[in-house]
């Protein structure tokens, strides 16, 4: 169902974009690890849907008619953290206290402790199944909000991921939207390596799907497909698929799987927020 596109411009959102990065930075520098390469490429795709698409009300989170975010790839909370505290759904203070005992705020999101986090999630393949159940849910209640779940391009050689899929065609979720974040690389390596999933349009296709391949950095690219993705009137789920560069925004991190997860040392560290924030690459 149709809702409103906000009126942002592409230089907030790819402001947003740099805090994300940056944010990610220094959440992982006080955690000690993170999954740098996982939230930098994801970076564009959140700014978009939170700041230009998505209706939710931080004042209220469990607003019942709010759309609905769920991450398949979970171990990129750290990149969606810092959004939800810019909305103010929670103080940056209260964030900064990242993975320190008896913080709400962990390396995978919790629904219960987390304001703003609709599913916990991490362990991979299960947010699209869950995705389906909330779209299934929302309609019968005749509600306007989207169900947007964003999943990893590793992440595809789940079968649950193509059972949920099946179903969400199947009972003809136009109310849910899935993104898959074709980054390439994972923490075992290169994804085409480890277990290829192409052709990723034509499978998400014949199990019934709209689908659109963009550019996920491009973020002309980006609002017009997600547009597309939740304002279009149709009788089927969508799914953008958006391809990204792992670690997008720090030159040594782009493209390679080592940075999935780690820790800068001060220097790099430097070196890395330096980058994001003139936007060199």
């Amino acid at each position: 169902m149709a809702r409103p596109r906000k009126n942002v411009s592409k230089e907030l959102l790819a402001e947003k974009a740099k805090m994300i990065r940056r944010e990610t930075v220094k959440l992982t520098d006080i955690c000690g690890s993170g999954h740098y390469g996982s939230a930098f490429s994801m970076a564009e795709l959140v700014a978009a849907l939170y700041y230009e698409f998505m209706h939710v009300d931080p004042k209220n989170p469990q607003w019942s008619d709010r759309d609905r975010f769920t991450m398949g790839k979970g171990h990129a909370a750290i990149g969606l953290y810092p959004v939800l505290a810019d909305l103010g759904f929670f103080t940056w203070d209260d964030l900064y206290s990242y993975t320190r005992l008896g913080s709400p705020y962990g390396d995978h999101p919790d629904m219960k402790k987390v304001k703003g986090a609709d599913f916990s999630s991490g362990s991979i393949g299960h947010n699209l199944s869950v995705s389906v159940g909330m779209a299934l849910g929302l309609r019968r209640k005749g509600s306007p909000a989207r169900v947007i779940c964003m999943m990893g391009d590793g992440e595809q050689a789940e079968g649950q991921v193509w059972e949920a899929a099946m179903s969400a065609a199947h009972f003809g979720l136009g109310n849910l939207l899935g993104i898959v974040d074709i980054n390439k690389v994972g923490s075992d390596g290169v994804v085409s390596d480890t277990m290829n999933n192409e052709p990723l349009h034509a499978k998400w296709g014949a199990f019934g799907w709209d689908v659109e391949r963009i550019d996920g950095h491009d973020l002309g690219a980006v609002g017009d497909a997600l547009n597309w993705g939740l304002n279009a009137d149709r009788d089927k789920p969508a799914i953008i698929l958006a391809d990204t560069i792992a670690g997008k925004g720090v030159g040594f991190m782009e493209h390679t799987w080592q940075w999935h997860l780690g820790f800068l040392g001060p220097a790099d560290r430097d070196r890395a927020l330096a980058e994001i924030e003139k936007g060199l690459v």
